[in-house]
């Protein structure tokens, strides 16, 4: 391919992309930032790209993240076991120390990269202005420690931080009514995130093969993605991803996604292409956007 060609090809490129960012336009997209996807650091710096670019072109970008790799790291690192029960992490005051200590840090490098490729962020928890209420969360009849259930996500300080112009990082920690700490699954964080600010996207960053082994490409419908768990062949967090998108879109969020964060700037390649690289779940009624009719 001649220079030439080359540069016709990017023209093209940016030519489709044109009536996705008019479309999305000063609106909400929540983004889940993966532990497995943050353990790269070249992934990571092309996510951050992904995102300040979208914030730059007029969207307002609100990121969540997990980090249960990293916690997983350091519990062993001290000698602690680490045990889940139906997916959800035994979290001890001790665990939940640990987790805290290692969320905080991933919250400030995420801040770091956002502002080293040129816009301002702030990153925050769910304790931060009471935004993330919870309480205990009991699975299979069992109190699992501080571990929670998300009861109201308080819209004021996220909503604050976007009109002062910056992106908002929270990280998966939410504050009870006796003002304990309470770790928390961030898929669950993102989608309830997405439903409280009105959402136009929920994109969920995986870096998982087992996302693709469960999950066609292109688009589904919540129905279709209801028939695939149902089955449950999938992982655990793969299936909490796909219950969390699908209760996103049936309030409210208008599109959810997975996708694989190991993709070079797969943020931009799923919202800016026609057929995208991931998994989009939309509503029963398959609505498209105006321009995407015509490759239906």
């Amino acid at each position: 391919m001649s220079d030439l060609e080359k540069v016709v090809e990017k023209a093209q490129l940016l030519t489709e992309a044109l009536p996705y960012i008019r479309d999305f336009h000063n609106k909400r997209i929540v983004i889940k930032y993966g532990s497995k996807v943050l353990g790269d650091r070249q992934v990571a710096e092309s996510v951050m790209q992904d995102i300040v670019l979208l914030k730059l072109i007029g969207m307002e970008p609100i990121i969540v993240h997990s980090g249960s790799d990293e916690i997983n790291k350091w519990l062993k690192a001290i000698g602690k076991d680490i045990e889940y029960i139906g997916g959800n992490r035994v979290t001890d005051e001790e665990t939940m120390e640990i987790v805290e200590m290692v969320l905080g840090k991933i919250n400030k490098d995420l801040v770091q990269l956002i502002e080293k490729n040129g816009c301002k962020a702030v990153g925050i928890c769910g304790k931060d202005s009471g935004t993330i209420k919870v309480s205990k969360k009991i699975v299979e009849g069992e109190d699992i420690g501080y571990f929670g259930e998300i009861e109201k996500i308080n819209t004021e300080l996220i909503l604050d931080l976007i009109e002062r112009d910056f992106i908002p990082v929270i990280s998966s920690i939410g504050i009870s009514d006796d003002f304990e700490s309470y770790n928390l699954k961030a898929d669950d964080v993102a989608g309830a995130v997405a439903k409280a600010v009105g959402a136009e996207k929920l994109l969920f960053l995986a870096r998982n093969d087992d996302v693709y082994n469960s999950l066609p490409q292109s688009m589904i419908t919540v129905e279709e993605a209801g028939r695939l768990i149902e089955n449950k062949s999938m992982s655990i967090g793969n299936y909490n991803k796909i219950k969390c998108a699908i209760d996103a879109v049936n309030n409210g969020v208008h599109r959810a996604h997975i996708v694989d964060g190991s993709i070079e700037h797969s943020v931009l390649l799923e919202f800016f292409t026609i057929h995208g690289v991931g998994t989009a779940i939309v509503g029963n009624d398959k609505t498209l956007y105006p321009h995407e009719k015509q490759y239906r």
